[in-house]
């Protein structure tokens, strides 16, 4: 079965939490990707597993 975007999304940060620079640009890519209320599941996430530190607020968009 084919994963979603959000987990993997979750998955991908996961495995780039070592850069906290790299970690939020590929934030910033999944924001795009994801429905609203994925991204507000994203965001609570990220700030119970990783911090707030790696949290990106206001969400920008990478073009």
């Amino acid at each position: 079965m084919a994963k979603n975007m959000l987990e993997y999304s979750k998955e991908l940060l996961r495995k780039v939490s070592f850069d906290v620079k790299l970690f939020k640009k590929e934030l910033a890519k999944a924001y795009q990707h994801l429905m609203e209320e994925e991204v507000e599941e994203l965001k609570k996430w990220v700030i119970t597993n990783f911090g707030t530190q790696y949290y990106l607020n206001p969400i920008y968009v990478i073009k």
